[in-house]
């Protein structure tokens, strides 16, 4: 049975598959047979992948060169018999592992969902009877039936069809229902083109059809879907990549530094212990221990921050990850627009007219040249009334959320006549149905049978193509036989709304004397009322979405599922491209990207913006590409077919509302509100929490580098340490705690909105940053070695020396915050005031390095001694002198590389 895996079932003739399935369409399969084949393909679910074990995945969190630098730095404290501060490095450690192993256990639920997706029940013919089974006992060469409102349980080629419409949104991404036939089509088409296929996890809108079973569990589409992502490689972040590659460097350094201390200390024939305990000191000097904490914080800010603007984050380091974006990939039905269609033109009468308003809210006005119209002509309101009457969908109202049950295009109409000032109680009491002439491919129309009850006659209102509509058609007018039908005007103005990618329906009626259809009277002598033209029309809120991200630096890429031309104009009204942009150089089918090696794909994603009529394993090719020139990439979706890009991109952002939960599952964050809008606020966030970040770093590393610092020229120079070990991890963990982690209150720069997104290629440590490192560091080396120098000199002791050389280091830090509130700016220039948190931390850390310096117990544990009154106003004026050295630095960097 191998051989019925795989095959282009769409492209062989019904007569042809069920000879290979050795199936009947009237009887379908027998016992027998259905028992061979659940053997061999097994129940039509999805096979889960294993998972590593809960304990696996916990201890792959201490797989991180960061996390090796706290356990060294934690053991050495514990050798060093300093419990306390052993067990904050630990504690610290310990917390990133479970954030880290908590996020993980979520990340893999996506296959969970498709698997709930799959199930449901299906009704099949076998043994000749009509039977309803669940959709997992399905078997290749089943006979399934479906009508209106079932979930297709398989992929199914169909074999009869009773104008079957089948919505298949989440997997294609076209946002109308598809017509379904059962023609045979050529081998090459693209899924969305594929109408005598139905496929697993769409659902029928209208009809019914039967169809053969020819693919299940892992061979469907959907199927194919999990496959790509449970095969997806998930992505590590910018920040993931440099804080990654940055602690490996670091490692290296530390312990080349100490082993080289050692080193010095032995060949100066110095105690191996107290050379030892140098060496010992310079790691936990140079060692950013609260460099993890803050970036935990810092993300975990970022996501209260999000949530409060509809932002959900699944994956802790995605909040960063936004602030480095460089293109969004977005999903056009649903994500820029409303996946609700709406007429936006009617022409009748020689007469063009607009209409606004949004999905299916009936709230709007018409519009004639510019100018609002108060009341409907008498065109108008025949146009618009046959296309109510001539309908068999409805308006429903849930507490002020307008929706249809059944045809989107149908709902369109519906609500087009109550802008007009149609009532729905009305118009279905003084037009009451009598027949129906349901929509048919091959008819390509539908018809209506209504009684007018106010002029005692039956009247027809048909509605459909505009080919087939005009050939039927004679006059424009009932009562004026002398005013001749334009065709030509009419097919150019239908030709003008479809270029703009509308999708046009004709209308027109014809008064009759039949009390049931006539099929013959139905193609001739009809008067033709209108066109009314529909669109998928993009949200408000995302137009600016995507102007503000463009103004940002972002690129804006739309891939969907949709018509070309369609998604080339809705690509215009939302200025992703430009009025003026060719479409020969704007838009690529997903036909054409079969054809395209990656190489060469590669080098269109640099200047496409639209992808047209694409496939879910054509938009991780997408993405992909994207990937390959550098971009850091953002999926927007909300789609079983959106997942395995969404997965593979550097972010994948979901819609809460619309989406499914295949798409969430595969995301690292939700949009709450389907809201465009708030990918602009999420961004912004993004950017703050890497600045933030990089404040913290550019704050935090010139003190490790400066303790280290002092502690090898102690060596070098074989003196006494101006700084114990456990002094040194007072230092940095009181700092680290009390100023450090307040920048991550920082509210960002008025520009940040403004500026081109971080170059992804640029390193943590950037050249501006390292100069200011070194200078910082040496300046703390100078003044706390020559502090430390002074004091003895002046007889004091060592304990006070050593205090002396602690404080230093500390208001250093304390001054040098400030500077750090700013990136590139003068901190003559900066609002001091602006973060509460920031002046609150300094507050306390002036209290606690007080209780350092005075209380007994400190005294004690820390080797500290008091200090006098004139010691501190020199400390204070040595640490304010930080921020005027900077400030000088900085201003040699405007003045010199022009930097603003």
């Amino acid at each position: 049975m191998q051989h019925l895996i795989g095959q282009n079932w769409h492209s062989l003739e019904s007569e042809k598959i069920l000879e290979l399935f050795e199936s009947d369409s009237v009887d379908g399969l027998g016992s027998l047979s259905i028992k061979h084949r659940e053997e061999f393909f097994g129940e039509n679910s999805l096979k889960e992948k294993k998972q590593d074990s809960y304990i696996k995945k916990f201890f792959m969190q201490f797989h991180n060169a960061l996390i090796y630098i706290l356990l060294g730095a934690s053991a050495v404290t514990a050798f060093l018999h300093e419990w306390v501060d052993s067990g904050v490095i630990f504690a610290v450690v310990i917390i990133n592992v479970i954030i880290g192993f908590m996020q993980e256990v979520k990340a893999q639920e996506a296959i969970e969902s498709l698997k709930q997706m799959m199930h449901t029940e299906a009704v099949v013919i076998r043994d000749g009877k009509k039977i309803t089974i669940d959709s997992v006992d399905l078997v290749p060469g089943d006979i399934v039936l479906l009508e209106s409102g079932s979930k297709v349980p398989a992929d199914l080629r169909l074999l009869e069809n009773k104008d079957l419409k089948v919505d298949e949104s989440m997997l294609t991404g076209e946002s109308v229902a598809v017509q379904k036939n059962i023609s045979t089509h050529s081998e090459n088409i693209i899924l969305g083109d594929r109408k005598n296929m139905t496929f697993s996890g769409t659902y029928v809108t209208y009809g019914r059809a039967k169809g053969i079973v020819v693919a299940t569990a892992e061979h469907t589409e959907l199927g194919k879907i999990a496959h790509l992502i449970d095969a997806t490689t998930a992505m590590q972040t910018p920040l993931t990549k440099k804080i990654s590659s940055f602690s490996k460097i670091l490692l290296y350094v530390i312990l080349a530094l100490a082993a080289f201390t050692f080193l010095v200390g032995v060949l100066r024939d110095m105690s191996v212990v107290d050379t030892f305990m140098a060496s010992v000191a310079l790691a936990v000097g140079a060692i950013p221990e609260g460099l993890p904490a803050a970036v935990t914080i810092t993300l975990a800010i970022g996501v209260s921050r999000m949530a409060s603007k509809n932002v959900i984050i699944r994956k802790l380091p995605a909040v960063e990850t936004l602030g480095s974006v460089t293109t969004i990939c977005s999903d056009k039905t649903g994500t820029l627009t409303q996946n609700k269609m709406t007429v936006t033109n009617i022409y009748c009468g020689s007469t063009s007219y607009e209409v606004t308003g949004n999905g299916y809210n009936p709230e709007g006005d018409l519009f004639k040249d510019g100018q609002k119209i108060d009341t409907c002509n008498y065109d108008l309101k025949e146009v618009l009334k046959a296309g109510y009457l001539c309908n068999e969908s409805y308006l429903v109202n849930k507490e002020g959320n307008y929706d249809i049950s059944g045809d989107p295009t149908e709902g369109a109409l519906i609500v087009s006549s109550i802008k007009c000032g149609y009532d729905e109680h009305t118009l279905n009491k003084g037009y009451p149905r009598v027949d129906l002439l349901p929509f048919e491919s091959d008819r390509q129309l539908m018809a209506t049978l209504n009684y007018d009850v106010k002029n005692n006659q039956n009247i027809i209102y048909i509605k459909g193509s505009i080919e087939k509509i005009l050939d039927i058609c004679d006059f424009t007018s009932l009562d004026a036989e002398d005013k001749q039908i334009s065709k030509i005007e009419i097919l150019n103005k239908a030709e003008e709304y479809a270029s703009n990618g509308l999708r046009v329906l004709a209308i027109a009626k014809k008064i009759t004397h039949q009390d049931k259809f006539d099929k013959e009277e139905v193609y001739s002598e009809f008067v033709f009322l209108g066109l009314q033209a529909m669109m998928d029309p993009p949200k408000p809120e995302a137009i600016e979405a995507v102007k503000e991200s463009i103004g940002a630096g972002i690129n804006i890429i739309m891939i969907t599922g949709d018509h070309v031309l369609t998604a080339f104009s809705i690509a215009k009204m939302m200025f992703i491209l430009d009025k003026d942009a060719k479409f020969e150089d704007s838009v690529l089918r997903g036909k054409d990207m079969i054809n395209l090696s990656d190489a060469e794909l590669i080098e269109k994603v640099a200047t496409v913006k639209v992808f047209a009529r694409v496939e879910p394993e054509q938009k991780l090719r997408i993405v992909d590409a994207l990937q390959a020139r550098g971009e850091i990439v953002a999926m927007t979706g909300d789609g079983v077919n959106d997942a395995p890009a969404l997965k593979q991109a550097d972010i994948g952002i979901a819609m809460g509302k619309g989406g499914t939960e295949v798409a969430k599952e595969a995301s690292d964050m939700i949009l709450s509100d389907d809201n465009f809008q708030s990918i602009a606020h999420a961004i912004k966030e993004g950017r703050i929490v890497f600045d933030n970040l990089i404040k913290f770093i550019t704050w935090t590393l010139p003190t490790n580098l400066g303790e280290g610092l002092v502690i090898l020229v102690a060596i070098l120079l074989g003196v006494t340490l101006p700084i114990l070990p456990v002094q040194i991890l007072w230092i940095n963990m009181s700092t680290a705690i009390f100023l450090g982690l307040m920048l991550v209150f920082e509210s960002g720069e008025d520009f940040i909105m403004k500026r081109a997104p971080r170059d992804p290629k640029t390193p943590i440590l950037t050249t501006e940053i390292i100069v200011q490192m070194l200078v910082v560091g040496f300046y703390m080396l100078v003044t706390s070695y020559g502090m430390f120098s002074y004091a003895l000199h002046n007889g004091h002791s060592i304990e006070y020396a050593r205090t002396v050389a602690v404080n230093v280091f500390v208001f250093i830090e304390l001054f040098y915050l400030f500077n750090c509130k700013e990136l590139y700016q003068s901190v003559f220039k900066t609002n001091i005031f602006n973060n509460k948190y920031l002046l609150l931390g300094v507050a306390l850390m002036i209290l606690i390095q007080v209780t350092f310096t005075y209380a007994e117990f400190m005294n004690t544990i820390f080797k500290s001694e008091a200090l006098n009154f004139e010691t501190w106003i020199e400390i204070i004026v040595i640490s304010v002198g930080v921020m005027f050295v900077v400030e000088f630095k900085r201003y040699i960097d405007r003045k010199v590389f022009t930097k603003v």
